[in-house]
């Protein structure tokens, strides 16, 4: 039986619900961890608040993260009903996902690999964990770099990005596979623009760890 962990983007999270329970179906373990981007971002207009980034990354301030862990449990909910009864809601802060702070980004942190209990209790349980990822703290953390720490920890077979998009395109067309340096290179070469950056590098991150990893149709490795 091998373990597998599915990352689901805050954009296609509900609809995701079908290819997770098809991977648990043909008896794989699977983990699923999700963000709610679009969903933070439109709360936090919502309440007038400005949405910064830095980097990419989501400047976090003590306003913010209240809007950041309702997004997430609103997400986390939908999701586990998408999924049905098999699904196990957890939330990062409350089962110890850990991560390295960055004072710059405010309540932000730089996840770190971990394999929580919870998480291991519902997959020998035939569950599907269904994960939050905030960590201990609370710290706003990328949920695509969360879904390669924890898949890094885990040691799971494999880490797959489901997405809206049908990989990494290069010059037009979709990249079947890359290797981990290739893919870091990539990204230091600032061609790469919108959400196919923190999901390449957190594939990297997850190559190098041991993990191949997936984002739609290009495959990622050490």
């Amino acid at each position: 039986m091998s373990r597998l962990l599915v990352k689901v983007g805050g954009a296609v999270a509900e609809g995701a619900a079908s290819h997770v329970l098809e991977l648990a179906s043909a008896g794989h373990q699977v983990c699923v961890v999700h963000g709610a981007g679009p969903q933070i971002s439109a709360e936090m207009a919502r309440a007038g608040l400005p949405v910064e980034f830095v980097g990419g990354r989501r400047v976090t301030t003590p306003e913010v993260i209240v809007i950041v862990r309702a997004s997430l449990v609103a997400v986390n909910a939908a999701v586990c009903a998408a999924i049905g009864e098999r699904a196990v809601p957890l939330f990062g802060d409350e089962i110890g996902l850990a991560a390295t702070p960055v004072p710059e980004l405010g309540l932000a942190g730089d996840p770190i690999p971990s394999c929580p209990a919870e998480v291991l209790a519902a997959l020998d349980a035939g569950l599907i964990p269904v994960v939050a990822p905030i960590a201990v703290g609370p710290l706003n953390t990328n949920a695509d770099e969360a879904a390669a720490a924890l898949a890094v920890g885990l040691s799971v077979e494999r880490l797959i990005f489901l997405t809206d998009v049908d990989g990494l395109i290069v010059d037009g067309e979709v990249v079947d596979a890359i290797g981990a340096d290739a893919a870091a290179e990539l990204l230091a070469g600032g061609s790469l623009e919108g959400g196919i950056i923190p999901k390449l590098g957190a594939a990297v991150t997850a190559a190098r760890g041991g993990v191949p990893a997936a984002i739609g149709r290009t495959a990622v490795a050490a």
